[in-house]
C-alpha cells in the first residue's frame, strides 16, 4: 500500500499550490514537465520548487488535509512553512 502525502510548491511567481500524491518527487517533476501531466494552475508559473510535504495514513486523509491547507490565508500558510520558503 502506498503512502499518500500531502504537498505544496512554491510557484515561479511565488504563488503556493497544494496537492496530494503517493510520488511527489514524480508530482513535482509532472509539474515542471513540459508534458501536460502537470496542473493547469502551475503550468504558467513554472518552475515550480517543493517547500512542503506531510504524509497521511491514507488518500482520504490526504484530500481532507489538502482541503484544510487550501482553506488558509496566504500568510498562514507561511507560518506553517516556517524557514521553507
Amino acid at each position: 500500500m502506498s503512502e499518500w502525502l500531502v504537498y505544496m510548491v512554491r510557484c515561479a511567481d511565488n504563488t503556493l499550490y497544494t496537492g496530494v500524491a503517493t510520488d511527489v518527487g514524480r508530482r513535482v517533476s509532472e509539474h515542471n514537465g513540459s508534458d501536460l501531466r502537470g496542473a493547469r494552475y502551475t503550468r504558467a508559473r513554472r518552475p515550480v520548487t517543493l517547500v512542503y510535504q506531510e504524509p497521511c495514513e491514507n488518500r482520504t486523509h490526504a484530500c481532507q488535509r489538502e482541503y484544510a491547507i487550501k482553506q488558509l490565508t496566504r500568510s498562514a500558510k507561511l507560518a506553517m512553512l516556517g524557514d521553507r520558503i
